[in-house]
């Protein structure tokens, strides 16, 4: 996949609450890409941003 896993949430957080997302959203806040996925293996969130590739 190639992507950097910035963070880590466990997919049980209390109703209404969105950890990954807000953790997420602050990155983005500094510049960079981050994205939230689903690691259904580890029924886990995981904050991920693409590789930096040097251009």
């Amino acid at each position: 996949m190639g992507v950097k896993v910035l963070q880590r949430f466990p997919a049980g957080a209390p109703r209404g609450s969105w950890p990954a997302e807000e953790y997420a959203a602050r990155r983005r806040a500094e510049g960079q890409p981050a994205t939230v996925v689903m690691d259904l293996d580890s029924d886990a969130f995981l904050v991920v941003v693409p590789p930096h590739d040097g251009k």
